[in-house]
């Protein structure tokens, strides 16, 4: 960063430990209002930094994120002192979510933004039945499984990973399409794809195999079709101290057993 950031908003998650590193924090440096903060240092999990992302995203702010939840995949490690001089040597690293398009069994059309995934799953105990087309090439007729998703780098370590999906440097111009319980084709593990694509779902049997779809923590149920694409201009920032970068991250995942 090119200059020390003189507005900071900090926010928290409802935890015991948030809510009392928000009161060191802003007690010990300041507390501006997220309007007009520079940069806006969100603590708790992973889930919390993703929310503050989706709270402030196309302001133009940037989001440092401490970590005060489990795992804080995404977030820096937490400590009290020195933290102007790590805004100061923090690198940013640009986000662009998803864009969601759902039509569902009664004809309304939903849009939602989704900085993870974007994932469809079977609403009941029969299996989904999804035809995949990527840019308006059908690519599989027929998926039978739970569920499907696509998901951004930054959501290639979430619910993708689970899925046994691959880990996606966050500078990758890609998007991971990853089946959940494939039945059919059964050994179909999914595909990587340009950040460019624009993906189609169409539910096949959709009253008889309902399917649900949700843009991170947007859920829409009963779809029978759902268009997903790179949004063109929603962005968000995040930073990372330069000694435990995003791709230092990433890599080192990849190396765990």
């Amino acid at each position: 960063m090119s200059k020390a950031a003189s507005h900071i908003a900090f926010v928290s998650s409802d935890t015991a430990d948030a809510k009392t590193a928000l009161e060191s924090l802003s007690a010990r440096y300041g507390q501006s209002s997220v309007e007009e903060a520079e940069i806006v240092v969100a603590l708790g999990g992973d889930g919390f930094l993703l929310q503050t992302l989706r709270d402030t995203m196309g302001t133009g702010k940037k989001v440092y994120g401490m970590n005060r939840g489990t795992i804080g995949f995404l977030m820096n490690e937490y400590r009290s002192g020195g933290l102007t001089e790590r805004l100061e040597a923090a690198v940013a690293e640009t986000i662009r979510p998803l864009e969601m398009l759902a039509v569902t069994s009664e004809g309304e059309t939903i849009s939602a933004l989704a900085i993870n995934e974007v994932a469809l799953w079977r609403q009941s105990y029969q299996t989904a039945k999804i035809r995949i087309t990527v840019d308006e090439q059908v690519r599989l007729e027929e998926l039978n499984c739970d569920g499907v998703m696509i998901a951004t780098p930054a959501g290639s370590t979430a619910y993708n990973l689970s899925a046994h999906g691959p880990i996606l440097p966050l500078d990758a111009p890609l998007l991971a399409l990853t089946p959940v319980s494939p039945f059919r084709p059964r050994r179909w593990r999914g595909a990587l794809l340009s950040n460019k694509a624009t993906v189609r779902f169409d539910i096949r049997e959709p009253e008889k195999r309902p399917v649900n779809a949700a843009a991170d923590h947007t859920e829409v149920k009963a779809v029978t079709s759902v268009t997903v694409r790179e949004s063109p201009t929603a962005t968000a920032t995040l930073l990372f101290d330069p000694n435990h970068s995003w791709n230092e991250r990433i890599l080192a995942e990849q190396f765990r057993y």
